[in-house]
């Protein structure tokens, strides 16, 4: 796993970025900003000021694909997005795996004088990503029906969202990629802000959940809490609890220890 990772850390030039809206996003049309990038001490690539959503595809080899997709939604308090360890090297590792994995650049309600809110923009971003793979499907090798969401902190509230909202199409939308569902087949939720409110059911999408034990207590210290419900309500879900690591681990070479394995065991379990 070690090894895995460090070879995707120094992985060559990421795959192009697919705009969500091609002609701008809705509530964009006044900010022509572009997009900042700090590199951090470790070399990964934290971005802010996304005004122009989009989704960057890991595509698996012609002869692996597995109709499995996945898409990815990283973290960063919704003020930014750490896109390398809560992004690109879990999309490497799926790839590899016959899983399509596609890395969402979502906007971000919490940035300084954003205009932007997590429903209004950012959970818009994440619909309208699963709408489009659903549009595309065939030409990137993803059965629609085996589409699901994944997210890390802040990427995992959409996630969460995603899983409990019906994301019904508009019959009559003008754009036909509105009209299509952005229900996902699956979630899964790695150290998540878990909403408010998530009224689950026996018909919520399956459930995967990652965290530490020592994350901080208003992140994913209601996991636990939201696995039994899902299990009291009849719907499927699996969680991980790591002992002795807190929040962010996400995909890194550095992680040591049975935490650095949770993405051979949501291989497994998307297998099954």
């Amino acid at each position: 796993m070690h090894s895995l990772v460090l070879t995707l850390l120094f992985a060559a030039a990421e795959p192009p970025e697919i705009p969500l809206w091609p002609q701008g996003a809705p509530g964009s049309e006044a900010k022509p900003a572009p997009e900042a990038v700090r590199v951090t001490n470790d070399g990964e690539h934290v971005v802010s000021g996304v005004h122009k959503p989009s989704l960057t595809l890991y595509r698996p080899a012609p002869g692996a694909a597995t109709g499995v997709g996945v898409v990815i939604a990283p973290g960063g308090g919704h003020r930014e997005l750490w896109m390398d360890h809560e992004g690109h090297n879990l999309a490497h590792f799926l790839a590899a795996r016959g899983v399509a994995a596609l890395v969402l650049k979502y906007r971000l309600a919490r940035e300084k004088d954003s205009s932007y809110t997590i429903e209004g923009h950012a959970f818009a971003d994440a619909q309208r990503a699963l709408r489009l793979a659903r549009h595309r499907a065939g030409e990137w090798r993803i059965d629609p029906a085996k589409l699901g969401i994944l997210g890390f902190s802040a990427g995992g509230e959409l996630a969460a969202l995603a899983a409990v909202h019906d994301g019904a199409g508009v019959p009559d939308a003008a754009d036909p990629i509105d009209r299509i569902s952005a229900r996902p087949a699956f979630h899964v939720l790695v150290y998540p802000a878990i909403p408010k409110s998530m009224p689950v059911t026996r018909d919520t999408p399956p459930g995967f959940y990652v965290c530490g034990e020592n994350d901080r207590q208003n992140i994913s210290q209601g996991l636990p809490e939201l696995y039994l419900a899902m299990r009291r309500a009849g719907a499927s879900a699996e969680l991980h609890v790591f002992a002795g690591i807190g929040h962010g681990f996400g995909v890194r070479a550095r992680t040591r220890g049975p935490a650095a394995g949770w993405p051979a065991r949501l291989a497994e379990w998307l297998q099954r």
